[in-house]
């Protein structure tokens, strides 16, 4: 039998457990008619519109006046897709990358579009230590946060914000993602603070958005899972920032071919047959 680690499945996620009426788990034995895409950069969503062939919202009813946010819907077969990111920046025009971003507009999405299930996708650093290279795809197996440090007993558990991922040990095995843990902060770069939190979570891939869309999703109650590709090697040779650049727009290929078959593994599936 598969140890935990190899499914991602120790115990049902927070989001099922959290309907003690029974409810949460006949809504697992429906068909899933609406998935939620939440990637943060415009670089790693445009693959996957143009795949899916999705139509971009321009009517502006659905989230509040004046935010960037940008979504895109369509439908695969018999499933509704919804890609959302947080849009540029209305300042400095850059991606809205980060922490605040990604709650706002998963907070959102979620309210107006009530989805099934939730899809962060999107790039990563990854650690050769525990071996991770360039251009591997990870479904993470747990999340959690390396810069919220709160030194008080319980505060502490707090800031670090560990949660499971919701359990898919079959559409793992079908699109044959590596598995690892993954830890969240609102900086590219890591600093000596930063490393110890990530080594203490035990994590292989490190993004900017994961643990928050984590926190939301449970919040309201609906299941996340997160696929992360690897564009730098954090515990490598060249610097981050241009490991990064160099290598984004090929991983974000990897990317969009895993979520790609991800979505055509999901279509007339139920969250308990993941």
């Amino acid at each position: 039998m598969p140890s935990p680690e190899e499914t991602n499945c120790e115990h049902p996620s927070a989001a099922i457990e959290a309907d003690a009426t029974g409810g949460a788990d006949e809504a697992t034995r429906q068909p899933i008619s609406t998935v939620l895409i939440i990637i943060a950069m415009q670089t790693e969503a445009l693959p996957l519109v143009n795949k899916f062939q999705l139509s971009e919202d321009t009517d502006g009813i659905l989230f509040p006046k004046g935010v960037p946010w940008v979504r895109y819907h369509g439908k695969y077969k018999e499933l509704n897709i919804n890609l959302v990111w947080p849009g540029k920046d209305l300042l400095l025009g850059v991606d809205s990358v980060g922490t605040v971003s990604a709650s706002l507009v998963t907070y959102a999405s979620i309210q107006a579009l009530k989805p099934d299930l939730v899809i962060n996708a999107g790039t990563a650093g990854g650690f050769k230590a525990k071996g991770a290279s360039i251009g591997d795809v990870y479904m993470a197996s747990d999340v959690a946060f390396h810069d919220r440090r709160i030194p008080i007993p319980v505060f502490d558990q707090y800031g670090i914000g560990a949660r499971r991922s919701f359990c898919t040990p079959n559409l793992l095995k079908e699109v044959n993602l590596k598995l690892g843990r993954l830890s969240t902060g609102d900086s590219l770069d890591m600093s000596p603070y930063d490393e110890g939190a990530i080594l203490a979570n035990d994590a292989v891939i490190k993004d900017m958005e994961g643990a928050a869309i984590a926190y939301v999703a449970e919040l309201l109650s609906v299941p996340a899972i997160f696929i992360k590709a690897v564009t730098d090697i954090i515990d490598g040779e060249k610097p981050t920032a241009e490991e990064f650049l160099q290598n984004l727009v090929a991983v974000t290929a990897n990317l969009d071919q895993a979520v790609t078959q991800a979505i055509y593994f999901i279509n007339g599936r139920c969250l308990s047959d993941l």
